[in-house]
């Protein structure tokens, strides 16, 4: 099992930038594919960033595209998401999740494929 706790999230005006932090406990990063979601008032949870378990293949959003990176330094167990140039579409609640069990180098994009999920964090980007 994997505990996960976000930070970062704030108001921000459009243009502006973010990092999200996602710490985790309970197992290493090394060990799970990681991924950032987000849930907008009326819409269904997306993916943004997905990185999977060996770190060597990511995925980002269309949406997201030269803008979200998503980062992992293992020393610290911390998963990062670096937002630039944020929009007012941006805005919504972001998740941070795992998935125990995937091959090394597979990254996973439905929410439904995750085991474990922090408690999320809120970005507001103003225009």
């Amino acid at each position: 099992q994997v505990q996960l706790v976000e930070s970062g999230g704030g108001l921000v005006q459009a243009g502006g930038s973010l990092r999200l932090s996602c710490a985790a406990s309970g197992r290493t990063f090394s060990r799970n594919c990681m991924g950032w979601f987000r849930q907008a008032p009326g819409k269904e949870r997306e993916a943004v960033a997905v990185m999977s378990k060996s770190g060597v293949n990511t995925y980002n959003a269309d949406s997201v595209k030269g803008r979200f990176t998503i980062s992992r330094d293992g020393a610290k167990n911390t998963v990062y998401l670096q937002m630039n140039s944020l929009k007012p579409e941006d805005t919504a609640v972001y998740y941070c999740a795992a998935r125990i069990r995937s091959a090394p180098d597979t990254y996973y994009t439905l929410p439904q494929s995750y085991d474990s999920w922090g408690p999320g964090t809120q970005v507001t980007v103003s225009s």
